[in-house]
């Protein structure tokens, strides 16, 4: 499983990360966590509203800071 977290580098962006690796920690996942803040990388998601979410080459959440629990259950779904 490859997850991405695009965004800049602004707070909620590094929360959203944090987040997510908290979760893949505490689910036992073998997955990969990656930081896209390209803007042109970003933009190729269709994402307009950073933080967002990657999972798989699909986008989950955008826009906002997801908390650890709805990201363990994405995860798990």
């Amino acid at each position: 499983m490859v997850i991405k977290v695009l965004g800049t580098g602004c707070a909620n962006c590094k929360k959203l990360e944090a987040n997510v690796k908290e979760a893949v920690n505490e689910l036992g996942l073998d997955a990969s966590v990656e930081k896209v803040e390209d803007i042109k990388d970003i933009m190729a998601y269709g994402v307009m509203r950073t933080p967002a979410i990657v999972v798989d080459e699909k986008v989950k959440v955008m826009g906002r800071v997801a908390k650890v629990e709805e990201i363990k259950e994405m995860l798990r779904g």
